[in-house]
């Protein structure tokens, strides 16, 4: 499984859009910090799994999404993920040494293009430019809604595979 990190706010940058002539578009959000931090997940077979968090990750929510994996996937599990530091706290190392039906492979640093999840959430967030949310419920909604629409794409979700590099075979 590729993991990674990623935040959704009020602040995403907004996207080039139309309107009639003579009546500039003008988009109000409410904020401007993240408001959603989410962990995704994606299989070698396209599965797509994800955890949100109303805070920063830290080695706590990494563990809480360890379980969630471990809950639905039912079999061992290889992580491939970047040097975050939550990734890399004491909390996760016993965590992982407690498991052995799961291990890490380490990406190396400054290589995002490597890891195809990367893909998969900067699609989930190119689509959710213009958005303009209410709440941080709202914010969820649409992010739940994005990565539904990639999950029913089996060839987007190939693509970020191959432009990782990768091939997969079904």
């Amino acid at each position: 499984m590729f993991w990674d990190e990623t935040g959704f706010s009020f602040r995403s940058r907004v996207g080039l859009t139309w309107a009639p002539t003579g009546h500039t578009p003008i988009l109000r959000r409410v904020s401007q910090r993240r408001e959603l931090s989410t962990i995704i997940g994606l299989t070698i077979s396209g599965r797509i799994l994800r955890r949100h968090f109303k805070h920063t990750i830290h080695g706590r929510e990494v563990i809480i999404f360890f379980e969630h994996l471990r809950q639905r996937l039912r079999a061992p599990i290889i992580v491939i993920w970047d040097g975050l530091s939550a990734h890399k706290s004491q909390e996760v190392k016993d965590y992982l040494a407690s498991k052995p039906r799961v291990s890490v492979e380490w990406l190396p640093p400054y290589a995002p293009d490597l890891n195809p999840e990367e893909g998969c959430h900067g699609n989930a967030k190119q689509h959710l430019r213009n958005a303009v949310p209410e709440d941080v419920d709202q914010i969820r909604r649409q992010a739940d809604r994005e990565i539904a629409r990639i999950r029913r794409d089996h060839q987007l979700v190939n693509s970020f595979f191959q432009h990782a590099g990768l091939g997969v075979k079904a």
